[in-house]
């Protein structure tokens, strides 16, 4: 009976933790389309994404640098650190103050999350600096996820727990491949842009000397 219950627990907060991440995906989406209704469907939904990174930084990466600098996640009694608790099934180094994942999410909150909105506003108003702040992102971003996994894959991976799929294909995979995967989708996206700026320019360049 204790065992059940122990399991129902686990299910429960495995269930609280993912409504809480897509609620704030739906609530991106929300925003993105309301408040960048002029802009092309693309646009829109980088903005989303924008809007659901930014989120995800402050909401929940925020709160972890605090309670690892105050602490542990693992002896914190505040609900977000419950969050945390769960994915520290997954990778105990987040409930520890593991010092790298530490150190590279006070970068996340205090660098990423801001050029996060930096990068929603240079696109809602079409800067000329919006690819050169985008890369320099999705180049963060990356940075992020090989410092976060390379070190403990290097050392055989001791803190990883695999042997749930939840904890393997939902906590581990798909959490982290979203900040693998669409960081290259925007690098590409800033190369067609600037690959087809660079062309605009040739042709007009090869029609002012045929003049």
């Amino acid at each position: 009976m204790a065992r059940f219950l122990a399991l129902s627990d686990a299910n429960v907060t495995s269930a609280l933790s993912l409504s809480f991440t897509f609620l704030q995906l739906f609530l991106a989406i929300i925003l993105a389309f309301t408040a960048g209704r002029k802009l092309p469907s693309l646009e829109k939904w980088i903005i989303t994404w924008l809007l659901y990174d930014a989120m995800t930084h402050f909401s929940l990466e925020g709160p972890f640098v605090y309670f690892s600098l105050t602490g542990s996640v693992n002896t914190s009694n505040h609900i977000l650190a419950e969050l945390w608790k769960e994915y520290g099934k997954a990778d105990s180094r987040w409930l520890h103050s593991d010092p790298t994942i530490v150190s590279l999410e006070i970068l996340t909150v205090f660098l990423t999350g801001p050029l996060a909105l930096l990068l929603i506003y240079a696109i809602s108003y079409n800067t000329h600096y919006r690819h050169f702040v985008q890369i320099t992102l999705c180049v963060c971003e990356l940075y992020g996820g090989w410092m976060t996994f390379c070190p403990e894959w290097l050392v055989g991976s001791p803190s990883l727990d695999t042997s749930s799929d939840l904890y393997l294909w939902c906590y581990l995979v798909f959490f982290n491949g979203l900040w693998v995967v669409i960081p290259f989708l925007l690098l590409w996206h800033s190369w067609k842009e600037m690959e087809q700026l660079h062309s605009s320019k040739t042709a007009v360049a090869i029609q002012k000397k045929k003049k």
